[in-house]
């Protein structure tokens, strides 16, 4: 073992240092080989060799794609965390020159940083987000949305709570994900419990991802005296696993609003005539969760107008099918005005089939009519069929029940109805 004295120049040597895959030879520049006895250099040069190869390794780590078993975090964290620290260290220039955030961004969220003064902590944590298979990019937009994550310690924290997350059987990508979507959660320990309870709740981790994706708080919120009661109170209103489950997808801030809040979304969902226990209940859950009395109130007065139901009518429409509450108006106008002018169906029809204002105009309701026009016309129904039944059916169904049957009798039948489905209606589908 040699160290560096106070001689002449001597020609350039150095050392090899390995990181997973990556090999980096680190010079050093000696000025005279000393016997092996020699005392230490001075701090102040090893610190140069430190600071270098952290300039060296952490470019690397960010833009290569590390192997998940071979990514040495602890034994990079303790050599980064030897560097002294650096009395110039700037949190501006290396949120921009090492993290890979823009100017704005930079000024945007330096404040919150303004007590580091080395970037021995944030250089670990940047190893750590590289050794889970983040990009450069993805890092950048990690520390854009949460910086503090730079503050957080590897050791006691992150590398904890990557270890309890892979023992709920979680993938480094999908580790990786939750990273992307809820930065500042998963710098808390805490969040292991949490995601231990949600995963059975949501039926899959890529359930729970998905609002997270969107910016849910979920993880945020008190499990004891928010998220379990309201489960519960789902649970006593007839919501079974997977009922909640689609609830929380859709809907995921039932699950974290108020247990008062709750309460009131229950009663309003049972004042539009769906009662509890009903297979209807969550989806009037659903449609109604953050509507406020008067602006329900509002919505079926516009549907009676619209669609021309009577109060009777109006009231069995939302409770077969609540989500025309949610609706957009442009576009129950325009589907109402072609069932009832261009297929003349009576509105007494569609309340007790409140889902044909549901289906797509030009993708759906159109092109199935005029098949069903068609073979009618025709006379190639065996038996006369109700518009709803062509309309309900699956792509699949509808192939195989009203296209594939009549190849022979009319050929291009399939092809019209594809022109159709992509928005060039035929002027009338041919007859060969």
């Amino acid at each position: 073992m040699y160290y560096l004295g106070s001689g002449g120049p001597l020609p350039v040597q150095g050392f090899r240092a390995t990181f997973g895959s990556l090999h980096l030879r680190i010079p050093v520049h000696h000025r005279r080989t000393c016997h092996r006895n020699s005392p230490p250099p001075p701090l102040p040069r090893r610190r140069g060799v430190m600071l270098h190869l952290r300039n060296r390794i952490l470019p690397h780590l960010l833009s290569a794609t590390p192997s998940p078993s071979t990514s040495p975090l602890l034994s990079l964290d303790r050599l980064l965390s030897a560097v002294s620290p650096n009395p110039s260290f700037a949190v501006g220039d290396y949120l921009v020159d090492t993290c890979g955030l823009t100017r704005a961004q930079a000024l945007k969220v330096s404040a919150t940083l303004s007590h580091l003064k080395s970037p021995a902590k944030p250089d670990a944590v940047l190893a750590f987000l590289a050794g889970l298979g983040l990009s450069g990019a993805d890092v950048a937009a990690v520390v854009a949305r949460d910086p503090k994550i730079l503050c957080a310690a590897v050791e006691k924290t992150l590398s904890p709570v990557l270890a309890g997350l892979t023992g709920l059987g979680l993938s480094q990508a999908e580790i990786a994900r939750l990273v992307s979507f809820a930065p500042a959660h998963f710098r808390l320990r805490s969040v292991v419990s949490k995601i231990e309870y949600y995963l059975p709740l949501c039926g899959s981790i890529e359930n729970l991802l998905q609002p997270l994706k969107q910016g849910s708080s979920i993880l945020g919120s008190d499990l004891e005296r928010v998220v379990k009661p309201n489960v519960n109170l789902l649970a006593e209103c007839g919501l079974g696993a997977c009922d909640i489950a689609k609830l929380f997808i859709r809907v995921p801030r039932i699950l974290y609003a108020k247990p008062a809040r709750v309460l009131e979304m229950v009663a309003c969902a049972e004042g539009i005539g769906v009662p509890r226990g009903s297979g209807m209940f969550r989806r009037a859950l659903q449609s109604v969760a953050f509507l406020s009395k008067e602006k329900i109130a509002t919505r079926m007065d516009y549907l009676k107008k619209t669609v021309r139901w009577s109060d009777a009518e109006v009231g069995i429409a939302v409770s077969k099918g609540p989500s025309v509450l949610v609706t957009s108006k442009d576009m129950l106008k325009r589907r109402s005005e072609f069932l009832i002018s261009e297929v003349g169906l009576e509105p007494a029809y569609i309340a007790r089939r409140p889902s044909l204002l549901n289906y797509s105009l030009e993708g759906r309701l159109r092109p199935r009519y005029y098949v069903m026009k068609f073979l009618t016309e025709n006379r190639l129904l065996k038996r006369a069929m109700c518009y709803y039944t062509f309309v309900k059916a699956t792509e699949m169904e509808f192939l195989d029940k009203f296209i594939c049957p009549y190849k022979e009798a009319a050929p291009h039948l399939a092809e019209d109805y594809a022109a159709a489905c992509k928005g060039e209606v035929p002027t009338r589908f041919r007859f060969t």
